[in-house]
């Protein structure tokens, strides 16, 4: 009797899950403590991260310096980042706020402008990196997003993709001392 209905069941299933809504920024709307971007990413902080592939296995670890400093609504981020296996790259952004919770970047390695948007304690920021790769370049997509624990940390958790399949995720902590 069980196999008569587990098709039926299997496509309920199927179709409840693509109705899923992907998460927005504004769900978080409510969420504590709120995200004001300027002020976090504003003096030093640091960063501990981690790669992980399509399977979940941690491929590359790293730390990032960072140093944010803004003059009215335009900032500037500098991320020095050191990886596990002693490679080092550096990436400056240019931040700019706009209104109603959004903001843009540039940065050398980003194609085009980078779209962001904060809502309560949440920041999604999405764009296209130029990554390179045992000699050659490829434009990956990044949809991030950042949640602010407390004045202190904010987690940051990354979807990596190319062509709509998902590469692999970045998590990272940041700590501002």
């Amino acid at each position: 009797m069980m196999k008569r209905y587990l098709p039926l069941l299997l496509c309920a299933l199927l179709t409840l899950a693509s109705c899923a809504s992907a998460p927005v920024p504004s769900d978080y709307a409510s969420e504590k403590p709120v995200l004001d971007l300027a002020s976090y990413l504003n003096g030093p902080l640091t960063a501990h991260g981690l790669f992980t592939d399509r399977s979940g296995k941690v491929v590359r670890r790293f730390t990032v310096a960072l140093k944010g400093s803004w003059q009215g609504d335009k900032g500037v981020l500098e991320e020095d980042f050191v990886y596990s296996d002693g490679k080092k790259e550096r990436r400056v952004w240019t931040l700019q706020k706009l209104p109603n919770g959004r903001y843009t970047g540039t940065a050398d390695d980003v194609v085009g402008v980078a779209q962001g948007e904060v809502a309560g304690n949440a920041l999604r920021w999405a764009y296209t990196l130029r990554l390179p790769v045992d000699g050659s370049v490829y434009e990956v997509q990044f949809d991030d997003w950042m949640y602010l624990m407390d004045d202190k940390v904010m987690l940051n958790k990354a979807v990596m993709s190319k062509f709509g399949i998902k590469l692999g995720e970045v998590t990272l902590s940041f700590y501002k001392p």
